[in-house]
């Protein structure tokens, strides 16, 4: 009997060992993670939702809503003016950093996109912050202050 014990005792220490180690090495947890900006700029406020799975992003969401929840890209007329002053516009760079980032998995090196820079600062703050709790598993909805 006291051999059984050991054994599942060992077992135990074993897998509680192991579970804590799966967090501690940096690696991202499985889930859900949304972070968003604290304050509205110019009417809107920048999201950013991942999917982890396997440990890698596979999905990035990153755009914007104002306070009725319509969603920046889908704004046809800001859209044609923001192309015609900057020469891009929501749909294409909220994209572009979604693209970069389920590439490198990191806000390392973030190519700011002209014309968007202050959204390129938010995505880099909000995709440090999700990192974070992507590897902490926390997936509760974290708001954090904007980059500008």
């Amino acid at each position: 009997m006291p051999k059984r014990m050991l054994m599942i005792l060992f077992s135990c220490v074993l897998l509680f060992g192991l579970g804590g180690c799966a967090q501690q090495d940096g690696r991202l947890i499985d889930g859900y993670y949304t972070a968003e900006l604290s304050e509205y700029s110019h009417g809107w406020k920048e999201f950013l939702t991942i999917c982890v799975s396997d440990g890698k992003i596979v999905t990035a969401e990153y755009n914007a809503k104002n306070q009725s929840g319509f969603i920046k890209a889908w704004d046809m007329t800001y859209m044609r003016n923001m192309n015609s002053v900057q020469g891009t516009y929501p749909n294409r760079y909220t994209r572009s950093y979604a693209a970069f980032l389920l590439k490198t998995q990191s806000a390392e090196g973030i190519d700011t996109v002209t014309g968007a820079s202050s959204s390129g600062s938010n995505f880099r703050i909000l995709v440090e912050t999700l990192i974070e709790k992507a590897k902490a598993g926390d997936t509760d909805l974290a708001v954090v202050e904007s980059g500008e």
